[in-house]
C-alpha cells in the first residue's frame, strides 16, 4: 500500500503529465527502431506519432479481437502493482465463476503515467533509478527497486507452478506477475506520449545531459517482451471502447 508521501509523489508526477496536451491520433504498435536512427538531429523529437510511424494493423487486430468478453484496464498509478491482482481476479472470475472459456476472454492493460515504467526491463529501472524516483520498494531487498519487480514470476521464467488448482496460492491462477498474466493472454500497452514526457522528467530529476529522444529510443529498445507501444494511450483506450467494444475499468 502506498504511504501518504508516496501517494502525493505519484499525484504530483501525474499532474505534470496531465498538463501536456494528448493528441488524438490513431493508436498502436511499436515503431521500428531504425525509423528513429535515420532521422536528422533536427527531426528526432517525436512528441507525436502519426499513423505512418508505427504498426497500426497490430493495434487494429487487438481492437477487433473476437473474444466474447473484452476489458481494458486504464492504469496510471503504480500503486504497488495492485491492479495486477484486479486483472487476475477478472480472469479467474470470468473463467471459473461464470464459465467463460479462457480463449473467449481478452484483457488489455493500458499503462500510462507513472505506470508506463512497468513496461520496461531491469536495465531501464537500474540506469534511471526508477524505484527511487517513484518510491517503489523491491520486496526482495526492502530498498528502492533497481529492477522491475512486477514482471518476472516467482516461479522463474519457465512458469513452472507447483499446482494447477486455482485455489492454490502456488498456481498460475494466483500468480500476479506480468509474465504470468501475459501467459494467460493479457496484453500490456505502453504509451509513447508518456515515454516522451517521462524522458524529460528523468533528465531534470537526474541532471542528465542526454537528449530526450535518446532516452526514449533506449526505453523503447528495452520494452518487455510482448508489450505493444501505442501512439497515445488516451486515444488507444477510446478506440478499444468504440471500435472494439471493450468494457472500461480503472483502478485507484
Amino acid at each position: 500500500m502506498l504511504t501518504n508521501a508516496n501517494a502525493r509523489n505519484e499525484k504530483e508526477i501525474m499532474q505534470t503529465f496531465n498538463r501536456r496536451q494528448f493528441f488524438s491520433s490513431a493508436a498502436a504498435g511499436m515503431t521500428a527502431m531504425g525509423a528513429l536512427s535515420t532521422l536528422s538531429p533536427a527531426a528526432q523529437a517525436q512528441l507525436v506519432y502519426t499513423a505512418k510511424d508505427w504498426k497500426v494493423e497490430e493495434f487494429n487486430e487487438l481492437a477487433k479481437n473476437p473474444a466474447r468478453v473484452k476489458q481494458v484496464y486504464d492504469v496510471i498509478s503504480i500503486g504497488g502493482g495492485k491492479f495486477l491482482n484486479n486483472i487476475k481476479n477478472s480472469l479467474n472470475g470470468l473463467h471459473f465463476g461464470f464459465g467463460v472459456p479462457a480463449e473467449q476472454i481478452k484483457i488489455v492493460a493500458a499503462l500510462h503515467g507513472p505506470a508506463n515504467f512497468l513496461n520496461f526491463d531491469d536495465f531501464i529501472w537500474s540506469k534511471y533509478q526508477i524505484g527511487e524516483f517513484f518510491k517503489v520498494e523491491d520486496p526482495l531487498t526492502g530498498k528502492p527497486a533497481v529492477r522491475n519487480p512486477y514482471y518476472l514470476s516467482k516461479t522463474g521464467a519457465r512458469l513452472e507452478h507447483a499446482s494447477s488448482d486455482p485455489n492454490n496460492a502456488d498456481s498460475i491462477y494466483q500468480d500476479t506477475s506480468m509474465q504470468a498474466l501475459q501467459h494467460r493472454g493479457v496484453t500490456f500497452l505502453s504509451c509513447h506520449t508518456a515515454s516522451e514526457e517521462q524522458a524529460r522528467l528523468l533528465i531534470k530529476h537526474n541532471n542528465l545531459t542526454a537528449q530526450p529522444e535518446e532516452i526514449v529510443k533506449e526505453m523503447l529498445a528495452h520494452a518487455l517482451p510482448g508489450v505493444l507501444v501505442v501512439a497515445s494511450m488516451v486515444a488507444a483506450i477510446a478506440l478499444l471502447q468504440t471500435d472494439g467494444g471493450y468494457s472500461y475499468i480503472t483502478v485507484g
